[in-house]
């Protein structure tokens, strides 16, 4: 238990049992993650205030430094900085609006003076980095993580443990967030990596006996004189409520805490049914040789994909692998991509088709990416349209469609992890901010899901799959005329 005196009353925290255990750990960094009215911001709140008072005094002063982080200003005031004030109200210390700065200060009954300062800050963005080089800490909070980027993490890291000068008694980084995706540099960094110093503290369902913070939610004033259970069978009625006309997985990482994707806006591909589109087994490829094709289908931009495919003997179509990049050029991109096809694919007849954009010369680079594609050995062609409506429909049908041994006419590989989530509405209209209204933009959300299924959409175009859309024979044709390829500079 640990409390602060506030103008002549006393706020008492309890935390219970993970959060207790998130207080009881020395670990640098530490991650507290669960379900949606769990008490995390309350916890991590209580953890800096803590900390502060902890610190081992100098001169009579215990000093320290605490940066505070939400993805957005908007967020930061009316989420975070609403929860530190109610447990330490700004009459508590000098609140500086124009440098958003708390200092707090608190004599102690050894006579010893506690001089915190609390800096709350919104680094949402990678550009936001520079916000922090001339910062020294002794250490931070950083609220919602799953919205910030790993890179403002990473730099963060590097500020703390730098204040007071005349040391530190314990310095280090924590963070709280609802669950985010599998994907996720957070579950990278927490469940497959787990590096040294690094602890991650789950929290139980919201539905479950161990629920926390219950007696805490739809809380009124009459409910004071109840008992611990009895306030708890009123937050509990929180959760009931909570899941009352969601999907399951918009359940399982908001109520039950779990890693999951949740979609924010409509479906491209509201005919994919993971149940049935999604194959749970490792895919067995066709017997490598010329007389057996490997599609391809390729889009580019600064952050290019590729899709792979064949076609089985039933007409089922296989997306059995991806290649996903981030902020990687044409020529490394068709590097890496050669590589692989290389060493897996040397033996099959090779089809690869991708945006027809890709064939496009700029204002200051004639170089195209299919010209370098080819100069590293790697033959591919630009799909005869880029209608959205036929690349959409060219997957679409296979999606409704089963073969003639009654399997589905497109399936997803084990391998094509970013593809699935995408097709299960990370490729998606965006929301429109539209009052009272439920509307989305005409053309799809460019994301990191977006790449991966216009890659699969290309392939398709490629293979003909659109030919009967647009009323004409697209296979096998290739419009563009590479007779300048041997003058390319590669």
């Amino acid at each position: 238990m640990s409390c602060v005196e506030t103008l002549n009353r006393e706020i008492v925290y309890k935390p219970e049992s993970t959060p207790k255990r998130f207080h009881l750990s020395d670990a640098f960094v530490r991650g507290l993650i669960g379900p949606i009215g769990s008490g995390k911001s309350v916890s991590c709140c209580w953890e800096l205030m803590m900390k502060a008072h902890e610190q081992a005094p100098f001169e009579g002063i215990r000093s320290s430094r605490w940066i505070i982080v939400r993805n957005t200003y908007r967020e930061l005031m009316d989420t975070t900085m609403e929860t530190f004030f109610s447990w330490f109200p700004k009459s508590t210390g000098d609140f500086q609006k124009m440098n958003m700065k708390f200092i707090y200060r608190k004599k102690l009954d050894d006579g010893t003076i506690v001089y915190a300062e609390f800096l709350f800050r919104a680094l949402d963005k990678p550009d936001d980095i520079k916000k922090l080089l001339s910062l020294e800490l002794t250490g931070g909070w950083l609220n919602e993580v799953r919205e910030i980027p790993k890179s403002v993490v990473d730099m963060l890291i590097g500020r703390l443990g730098r204040y007071p000068r005349t040391g530190v008694t314990w310095s280090g980084l924590i963070m709280d967030t609802n669950p985010p995706d599998e994907d996720h540099w957070w579950y990278k960094l927490f469940e497959v990596d787990c590096p040294g110093d690094y602890e991650i503290f789950h929290q139980p369902s919201g539905l479950s006996k161990e629920a926390e913070n219950l007696h805490n939610l739809l809380q009124k004033p009459e409910h004071s004189t109840m008992t611990m259970e009895e306030r708890k069978a009123v937050g509990r009625v929180y959760y009931t409520r909570m899941v009352a006309g969601k999907d399951e997985e918009w359940i399982n990482v908001y109520v039950h805490g779990k890693y999951g994707f949740v979609v924010d806006g409509k479906a491209i591909y509201p005919e994919f049914n993971d149940a049935i589109h999604v194959s749970r087994q490792e895919i067995i490829l066709p017997e490598a040789c010329k007389e057996n094709t490997i599609w391809i289908g390729i889009d580019f931009g600064r952050t290019p994909a590729a899709a792979f495919g064949f076609q089985a003997t039933d007409g089922q179509w296989i997306i059995f692998d991806e290649m996903v990049t981030d902020n990687m050029g044409a020529r490394r991109f068709s590097e890496v991509l050669g590589q692989k096809i290389r060493q897996e694919f040397s033996k099959y007849h090779l089809e690869i088709w991708g945006d027809p954009k890709g064939a496009d010369m700029t204002q200051v680079d004639d170089e195209t990416p299919y010209l370098v594609l080819r100069g590293a050995g790697i033959e591919a062609w630009p799909a005869n349209t880029n209608d959205p409506v036929i690349r959409r429909e060219a997957v679409a049908i296979n999606l409704m469609r089963l073969t003639m041994s009654g399997k589905p006419g497109f399936i997803i590989g084990p391998k094509a992890r970013i593809l699935r989530k995408s097709m299960n509405g990370g490729y998606k209209y965006k929301r429109m901010a539209i009052a009272g209204q439920e509307r989305y933009q005409e053309k799809p959300d460019k994301n990191m899901y977006s790449h991966i299924a216009e890659a699969v959409q290309y392939l398709m175009i490629g293979a003909g799959e659109g030919d009967e859309l647009i009323g004409a024979t697209l296979t096998g044709q290739k419009p563009i005329d590479y007779s300048e390829l041997d003058r390319a500079v590669i």
